[in-house]
């Protein structure tokens, strides 16, 4: 594979969203549903705001009082105290200070949140938070769950690590702007998954072209995830993303146990979830997957045409097709090792595809994605 290339582009005609998502099994607290807890969330202004910045692509961003956010609605959290960071500093920052891209977010260019305050994206419409996103690995421990919980519309090009112990997950993804078709989605992510069945505890991150307006329970509107960090608004547009035949851009993203699950991307510590609101992910995960979503609601009768990755196939490789490098998952002494015996799954292979690989600079790595719509896929 080639070298990066460290120039900038522009954004072009999409956005592009940071994402990340959680599903846990504790949903009822003393007879009643979690839901009866959380706060309606259909004021203009998130509650604790202290500044409001407006981006010029549109994004409203709210600088929240960091006691404040939504995470403190779980009602596993009311007594929260806030974990600035981890009791043990991650290998994977040290990683990240070497990668020469640097995630940007425009609302940037009209001010910062201060200091005791974390970025809030301001929502402007209502959202269904009950639609699940769950990988689709054909695996004993999630086959099950798979026909009962993911739409049928939904293909993946991913790779799996399974039956194992582990205390977290990383990778650097390759950042496009595959195009989408009204209410549907292209993500690109990892998942962190323990459990059984309907036990099935997950975390998720990684970005998405339309900032997972279609499903999902995501970035800050749920509660649970704790943000410590002003400087990152999840379901906030990134820049710059990778050209066709020309520069790429990528970001790397870390999540790993310390007792809570701690999110970090490139240099920056994100937050964590608290291991108290799960279960099976109280402890380490037993599943890791890599790779892409999509959604395919099948527009005009046929196949979407909503790309994965970069819209292109694994076989045109660098530069061209999209690609997770550096794979790898954190061990009980938070080391970092690559995964072997990955188990692949492709939904339909004529629409995207996946193709592995590992090499001295990259590690293990796979492209993956297609077009959608063609004549070999109806």
């Amino acid at each position: 594979m080639a070298d990066w290339n460290d120039k900038s582009i522009k954004l072009g005609d999409y956005k592009f969203f940071l994402i990340l998502l959680s599903h846990t099994l504790i949903t009822f607290v003393d007879g009643r549903g979690v839901d009866q807890f959380m706060k309606k969330r259909e004021l203009p202004m998130h509650e604790g705001t202290v500044k409001t910045i407006e981006s010029e692509d549109g994004d409203v961003i709210d600088c929240v009082d960091i006691r404040k956010q939504p995470a403190f609605n779980h009602p596993l959290l009311k007594n929260h105290t806030v974990q600035i960071k981890p009791h043990a500093q991650s290998r994977g920052i040290d990683e990240a200070e070497n990668n020469p891209n640097m995630l940007f977010q425009s609302w940037h260019k009209n001010g910062e949140c201060p200091e005791g305050t974390v970025p809030l994206l301001r929502r402007t419409q209502n959202f269904n938070h009950s639609r699940r996103s769950y990988p689709a690995f054909l695996h004993k421990k999630v086959a099950q769950l798979n026909d009962v919980n993911n739409p049928s519309n939904h293909e993946y090009a991913q790779v799996s690590a399974v039956d194992g112990n582990y205390y977290g997950a990383r990778a650097t993804i390759n950042v496009w702007n595959p195009l989408t078709n009204f209410g549907e989605l292209s993500i690109a992510q990892i998942w962190v998954l323990a459990g059984d069945g309907n036990e099935l505890n997950s975390l998720e991150a990684g970005w998405t072209s339309d900032g997972y307006q279609s499903t999902g329970c995501y970035n800050l509107d749920c509660p649970g995830f704790v943000q410590t960090n002003k400087n990152i608004a999840l379901g906030g547009s990134i820049e710059p993303v990778s050209k066709y035949g020309g520069e790429q851009r990528d970001i790397s993203i870390f999540n790993n146990n310390d007792g809570n699950w701690w999110l970090q991307v490139q240099d920056q510590l994100v937050g964590y979830w608290p291991s108290s609101i799960f279960t099976h992910l109280a402890g380490t995960s037993d599943a890791i997957s890599w790779g892409g979503e999509i959604v395919n609601n099948q527009p005009n009768g046929h196949h979407t045409s909503t790309q994965m990755g970069s819209g292109h196939f694994p076989n045109e490789a660098y530069g061209k097709a999209s690609f997770f490098t550096k794979l790898g998952y954190f061990d009980e002494g938070n080391n970092v090792k690559d995964p072997e015996n990955l188990e692949p799954f492709v939904t339909r292979p004529p629409c995207y595809d996946l193709r592995t690989g590992k090499d001295n600079k990259f590690g293990v790595f796979f492209y993956f994605g297609g077009p959608g719509y063609s004549a070999n896929c109806q």
